[in-house]
């Protein structure tokens, strides 16, 4: 049985090739958006994808919480998986801060209007809201949201490389599920308070201060979550076709699949629950979100993202067999993941650069970051046995049915 993984030469040459180009891209950026309107794309590019990967490797730690609070044993098999995913958290994190604290500080008002004091004088709306959008209220809550992610992401990676070395007594297991419990409780609590709540309200639909919606954050959530698990089935296939993970079967690949499904299905509630009574309402503070969206130039973008994340996951998604099939699977989760990418540069986009461009310098970065993870994971990997041999429930997964 194979299991300790070893990076592969392959592997580690792909993550330094999309990292390099990725690093390409920033510099050319650099030097090639000059004056107001370049450095918004170019900083608006920089959020985008910094506050898109960061929230997709967090939603591992999500399915280790999620999971665990609700006692399941069929993930148990491929628990490391996201465990080291999950540790991509700390680097994104603050890789997000650095560029957050740039726009704040850096006076970036082409991104968040509300930084520029004489506007927000003379606006009665973001007057009113500057009690949470100003640059000290930003900076506490990114410091307290990313450190408290970051600070539960490591505790429940280093308790579950602890148990490894514990012995196989009933006291053991008891003790084991309670204190990840106890943990895991806490961080769902953090995480339904930042990313189901006020994060994305802060980070992203403050670019378009004036328009507000109470299910954005809900949509935000989905959006990663769904890109979260189509992440953590990539690797699980990966390692599968590596020689690894020989307790998980079509099962567990099965099991990954509802869930894309499933959170499918709720992204497309969300979507058009969010259209459907801001269109039926049709009051002029709500629709000015969706007019360059819908009636503008991104409005090819708008429908795009309804096919990519809705139309195809739905109808390739519903087949049983596609579902356990491993190639399929590889095809539909890289979809998912791209498709929610370019959900989030639609959410950015209209509201700072305003005009529809071929996305070279977004796309670009969104490969370094992709590269910047490939790498994290892998080396992740390499540090633990994939799997958590003294978990109660590890028998469970073994013999687990979809």
């Amino acid at each position: 049985m194979k299991d300790q993984f070893v990076v592969p030469a392959r592997l580690k040459t792909t993550s330094f090739v999309l990292m390099g180009i990725g690093l390409l891209t920033l510099l050319i950026g650099f030097f090639a958006f000059s004056g107001e309107h370049g450095s918004t794309r170019f900083w608006a590019g920089l959020l985008q994808n910094s506050s898109f990967f960061l929230l997709v490797v967090l939603a591992s730690t999500f399915f280790i919480g999620a999971t665990t609070l609700a006692h399941g044993g069929w993930q148990i098999a491929f628990r490391r998986v996201p465990e080291a995913i999950s540790m991509a958290v700390p680097v994104l994190g603050i890789i997000f801060f650095v560029i957050l604290m740039c726009l704040i500080y850096g006076k970036a008002g082409h991104i968040y209007h509300w930084l520029d004091k004489e506007h927000v004088a003379h606006d009665p709306i973001l007057s009113w809201k500057s009690a949470f959008l100003n640059p000290t209220f930003f900076t506490v809550a990114a410091v307290l949201t990313i450190g408290l992610w970051i600070l539960f992401t490591i505790k429940l990676r280093n308790m579950s490389l602890e148990e490894d070395t514990w012995d196989l007594s009933k006291e053991s297991g008891k003790r084991i599920l309670w204190r990840n419990t106890v943990m895991c409780g806490g961080f769902v609590v953090i995480y339904a308070l930042s990313v189901g709540s006020t994060t994305p309200w802060l980070w992203l639909m403050s670019i378009d201060a004036h328009w507000y919606s109470t299910m954005y954050s809900w949509y935000t959530f989905v959006s990663s979550w769904v890109s979260g698990i189509s992440l953590i089935a990539l690797w699980v296939i990966y390692l599968k076709r590596q020689g690894h993970l020989p307790y998980v079967s079509e099962e567990h690949l099965h099991d990954l699949g509802k869930l894309a499904f499933g959170f499918s299905i709720f992204w497309t509630y969300l979507w058009f629950s969010q259209y459907m009574l801001i269109w039926y309402a049709n009051m002029p503070e709500e629709i000015i979100y969706f007019k360059p969206r819908l009636w503008g130039e991104w409005r090819p973008i708008f429908f795009l993202n309804l096919i990519i994340n809705f139309i195809t996951p739905l109808l390739f998604l519903m087949s049983k067999d596609t579902k356990r099939n491993w190639s399929s699977m590889t095809f539909i989760t890289v979809l998912i993941i791209g498709g929610h990418w370019m959900d989030f540069w639609q959410m950015v986009g209209p509201g700072t650069y305003q005009h529809l461009v071929f996305p070279w310098f977004e796309l670009g970065i969104g490969v370094g970051f992709v590269g910047l993870i490939i790498f994290l994971v892998s080396r992740q990997l390499t540090k633990a046995p994939l799997v958590p041999k003294n978990h109660p429930y590890l028998k469970e997964s073994i013999i687990h049915q979809a």
